[in-house]
């Protein structure tokens, strides 16, 4: 007989059937997680993926699921009506069969397109204009663009009115349009106009500075009263356009010279516009001649200096007439240690000075002495230019060393001489 297991035997028994059974419930859960994904894996590889993306083939957005399995990009209504060769050149032929599990397409054939998938075909020369182009050709033309620019320096925009209740002349500088940069660094200008009218130069006007513009607006008004219209047709507005530039001198940009001959004003306000022009700069030869009259008294260590007359003088610019003075500075050992000028002589090449000056002498002899002459245009509105420059002394050549040479042979003698003038 199979001997009988007590109850209390039997319950020991069940803890191991328990863990028995949940082991066996363990591997199969996990053997079917894994037939599962197998499932999954070969599912993937073997159909389209489920999931949208987009495809950037140089600006073409391809959405697969939208597409059967030959589509074409860029053949709308348009193209459709086309001959065949431009369809050819402006469709977009894709396979999606062909593509790799990522969704790409094989790189094998280049496929070049625009954005908007426009015909776009750039021009081929025949094959006798290219053998004709050569490297020579294309540096002329390309010199001959750069010189237009270089040459183009804006336009100037203004208005003019007459007021004949109040008897004045009203000039309104409006603006100026692409201008050239005189900043190399952040290639801009901070523009600004000076305005003279000319002949006499009594009336000077300048406008505000504008910061870092090629375009600056202005829109100012300038109103001269005591001009009486019978003399309009008599003057001359010159306009010199300038950049600011706070560490150096002022850039000129260029000038603009507008006769107001054959302007009619009485029936109301003119709007105008002028290209600007590139400054005149006077011719280095003819600057004129000085008369000096030197003395030295070496009893007292004194030399005087008597700036006589200057003559022949060259034109101004525009107006034709300068408005001399002289700039007398006293050099020793090639520092300057006294200066001295004449009076303004206005509108006038040949003028009159006769204005004496004595300079003490701080050394003995005057083998250190020189002394330098600066013939100047005196201009109100903006930096007097030297018209010419004259040195006398032991080591100047020509004319300043022979005379500088006489008065030191000859002291308490006065000597004059005429002397050329060169560039300042």
């Amino acid at each position: 007989m199979a001997p009988i297991t007590s109850g209390r035997d039997a319950f020991d028994e069940i803890p191991s059937v328990v863990g028995l059974v949940s082991g066996f419930g363990l591997v199969f859960t996990v053997s079917l997680f894994s037939w599962i994904c197998c499932q999954r894996k070969s599912a993937k590889s073997n159909t389209t993926p489920p999931y949208k993306f987009v495809h950037v083939l140089k600006g073409v957005d391809i959405y697969p699921e939208s597409l059967n399995s030959k589509k074409k990009f860029g053949a709308d209504e348009k193209t459709e009506l086309a001959p065949k060769s431009l369809i050819s050149k402006t469709s977009l032929h894709l396979d999606l069969e062909k593509r790799d599990l990522n969704g790409n397409f094989p790189k094998a054939n280049k496929v070049r397109s625009s954005p908007d998938l426009e015909d776009f075909s750039q021009p081929q020369l025949p094959e006798k204009d290219k053998d004709s182009v050569s490297p020579e050709s294309v540096k002329s033309n390309a010199s001959v663009v750069s010189l237009d620019k270089q040459d183009k320096l804006g336009t100037l925009f203004f208005a003019l009115e007459y007021n004949f209740e109040k008897k004045a002349f009203v000039v309104n500088i409006k603006e100026a349009r692409s201008l050239p940069a005189m900043d190399e660094q952040s290639m801009t200008s901070d523009p600004y106009i000076k305005m003279t009218i000319l002949p006499e130069k009594k009336h000077k006007v300048k406008t505000r500075v504008l910061r870092k513009t090629l375009d600056p607006a202005f829109d100012e008004t300038f109103t001269f009263y005591g001009i009486p219209y019978s003399q309009v047709q008599d003057l001359v507005l010159h306009f010199i356009i300038l950049s600011f530039d706070r560490f150096s001198r002022d850039d000129v940009i260029g000038e603009v010279s507008f006769p107001l001959s054959g302007i009619e004003l009485s029936d109301g306000r003119v709007l105008m516009n002028r290209e600007i022009n590139k400054r005149n700069v006077r011719k280095s030869a003819g600057r004129g001649e000085l008369l000096i009259s030197l003395c030295y008294q070496s009893t007292t260590n004194t030399l005087t200096v008597v700036v006589l007359k200057a003559r022949h003088l060259p034109k101004a610019e525009v107006s034709g007439l300068s408005d001399p003075y002289v700039k007398v500075n006293l050099y020793h050992a090639k520092k300057r240690i006294s200066k001295k000028k004449t009076h303004v002589k206005k509108c006038t090449p040949n003028a009159v000075f006769n204005e004496l000056f004595v300079f003490d002498i701080p050394c003995e002899g005057l083998e250190d002495i020189s002394v330098e002459f600066l013939v100047m245009d005196s201009d109100r509105g903006s930096r007097n230019e030297v018209i010419g420059r004259l040195i006398l002394g032991s080591s100047a050549d020509g004319t300043g060393g022979e005379h500088w040479k006489e008065i030191c042979e000859h002291p308490r003698r006065q000597i004059a001489k005429w002397h050329m003038l060169c560039d300042g």
